[in-house]
């Protein structure tokens, strides 16, 4: 048996969506783009969606359109994805890592609050593996501070923070449609928004700054979405929800059937739908085997494994600098491994990871 830690879950729809706009020779930027952002932007609740070319290209557009720039500091969490804090220096301005909630991972309010300075212009709040940010507490810190709040969603399409959707809960929201996501366009991302000014810049910066045909009124960069990606988009935005109610019933399966391994379950706050785009659990100390132990003997039955993240972004050799001290990252780093949790591991399959997992001990 071989059950991959991720699996792209693309299908005939898609493929015949793909050969409908091979066929129309309309390739680039075009109709098929307009109605995905249309129909995602009424999904996530949100008043504008634009798409562009990755989920980076969505957040170095969100930063540049909110004002960031040289001279400029930016709040983000330390134990996330490389891009939530590369897109910042993409804008010529400088991270400043919080440390995380050692049960959500989410962004800590209280690390985040601290590092705040007089040109600090932005906080971004990851909703990560799934699980949304404390958005409230967040808010408040960045309404105190007039602070421009941004969503990193990559992981989170259709997750939901006291019923409203990732995408509707800050100024601004990024999406990946990377093709692990919880929906993919192949490579693609979304910036969602209900400001229209901030709407507005966005498209202006991923199409070369054009503010009309050949009329180039700022720096911009060449970030748009294919009516390709969009029309892959379109078919898996009607079947996300199914991904995602799949995810959630397999999180609970292993939820229910991994208790009592001595592993340490995802934790879910209150109020928050979590969608799960990995299943991430933690070998604590005093567990008899090391992760990497723990990884090989899954992998030699079959199941994949993988480590998100193993280093945080404060200790890559680009950023790593000994003021930025974010010890719960460093301990999750060390600790962490995800296992299958995607829409097409089967109930058999499930059941075969658990068994494993018990025999270990």
């Amino acid at each position: 048996m071989k059950i991959p830690v991720a699996r792209p879950l693309v299908g005939e729809e898609e493929v015949e969506a793909v050969a409908d706009v091979l066929r129309s020779g309309m390739l680039a930027q075009g109709s098929v783009v307009t109605e995905f952002e249309s129909l995602f932007a009424e999904y996530c609740g949100a008043a504008h969606a634009i798409g562009v070319n990755s989920g980076t290209a969505a957040l170095h557009a969100a930063l540049l359109a909110a004002g960031v720039g040289p001279g400029d500091s930016v709040v983000v969490p330390a134990f996330t994805f490389f891009a939530t804090a590369s897109s910042v220096s993409m804008c010529g301005a400088t991270p400043l890592f919080a440390d995380v909630d050692p049960r959500t991972f989410n962004i800590d309010p209280g690390s985040a609050g601290a590092l705040i300075q007089p040109d600090t212009r932005a906080v971004v709040g990851v909703h990560l593996f799934g699980q949304p940010f404390d958005v409230a507490a967040v808010r408040a810190l960045c309404d105190d501070h007039n602070l421009v709040l941004i969503e990193d969603a990559a992981q989170a399409h259709g997750a939901e923070y006291h019923g409203k959707r990732a995408g509707s809960l800050a100024d601004l929201a990024c999406f990946s449609f990377y093709p692990t996501k919880n929906m993919t366009t192949g490579e693609g991302g979304m910036v969602t928004t209900d400001d229209d000014h901030l709407a507005e810049r966005v498209r202006l910066l991923i199409n070369h700054g054009q503010s009309q045909k050949y009329l180039h009124s700022a720096i911009g960069y060449n970030y748009r979405m294919t009516n390709i990606a969009a029309a892959i988009g379109l078919v898996q935005l009607g079947r996300v929800e199914g991904f995602n109610e799949r995810r959630i019933e397999n999180a609970h399966y292993l939820d229910r059937y991994l208790e009592g391994t001595g592993l340490v379950t995802p934790y879910t706050a209150p109020d928050v739908r979590h969608v799960y785009h990995q299943y991430v659990v933690k070998l604590p100390a005093g567990y008899p085997l090391t992760r990497d132990v723990f990884m090989s003997a899954l992998g030699g039955k079959g199941i994949g494994t993988a480590v998100h993240y193993p280093i945080p972004v404060n200790r890559q050799p680009v950023y790593e600098n000994e003021h930025a001290s974010c010890p719960v990252s460093d301990g999750l780093a060390a600790s962490v491994v995800s296992l299958p949790v995607h829409p097409a591991v089967t109930d058999e399959e499930l059941a075969y990871i658990c068994d494993v997992v018990r025999g270990l001990l």
